[in-house]
């Protein structure tokens, strides 16, 4: 129902950064916002591989700079954030991916989006996708795969019929080594670290709302675009 509304309607939902901490379903719901509204979903790491693989002048420079173990610094990300911004299909709106990820990138993007009155002159909004951080430790840590069939289970909502072995094949389940629970707790801190000033950053400007993202998945679409209507100064119909 919402995928038909929303694609067919006048709304534009302008830019629009998706936050949230490790496990919140950032992905999902980026994927399904994509199909909604008809916008592209721009992740960095994509411009960074994509700059690389076709030996841009910033590509080259975040390539030396990743082969001397440093980090690729903001303006050569907000560089490539640029000419990804100049591309056609962002004029409807865009879902951002991993950026901007500090309040220096944060002001950046403001002030560019300001001097190039992009996607009809909309600054970009941000929302929040809240999960209980137990929750996420559950979801996360009690995550299994089968390393046959790729199956994904979770001890503590979708155990398989045997603890620790795959329905369908019969194989031995496996946790990766990023969900155990001290990789979620390190994941956690580097998360509230760097997105604590663009949080404040955009609820300061009045441009940040929260969803619960602890609802079905179709519920937490519903929220975020109640919540981006709203950004927009726009009543739901």
């Amino acid at each position: 129902m919402h995928a038909l509304t929303l694609a067919s309607s006048d709304f534009v939902p302008g830019p629009l950064l998706l936050l949230g901490a490790p496990g919140v379903g950032k992905g999902t719901q980026a994927q399904i916002l994509v199909a909604e509204y008809g916008i592209p979903q721009i992740s960095t790491g994509e411009i960074l591989r994509r700059n690389i693989a076709e030996g841009t002048e910033l590509g080259l420079k975040a390539k030396d700079l990743m082969a001397a173990g440093q980090f690729v610094d903001d303006d050569t990300v907000n560089g490539m954030v640029r000419s990804r911004l100049a591309e056609p299909d962002v004029l409807r709106g865009y879902i951002l991916d991993g950026y901007p990820r500090t309040l220096a990138q944060a002001n950046w993007l403001d002030a560019h989006l300001a001097a190039a009155h992009a996607t009809s002159e909309l600054p970009l909004v941000a929302v929040s996708i809240q999960v209980d951080e137990t929750d996420l430790l559950h979801r996360i840590t009690g995550r299994r795969i089968c390393p046959t069939c790729k199956c994904s289970y979770n001890i503590y909502s979708q155990p398989p019929l045997v603890p620790g072995i795959c329905d369908h094949d019969g194989a031995a389940l496996i946790q990766r080594p990023d969900d155990t629970e001290e990789a979620f707790e390190q994941r956690m801190k580097e998360y509230a670290a760097k997105t604590v000033h663009v949080i404040d950053h955009y609820r300061g400007h009045g441009r940040f709302e929260e969803v619960d993202g602890s609802q079905p998945i179709e519920a937490v679409t519903a929220a975020i675009h109640t919540a981006l209507k709203k950004l927009r100064g726009q009543k739901e119909e």
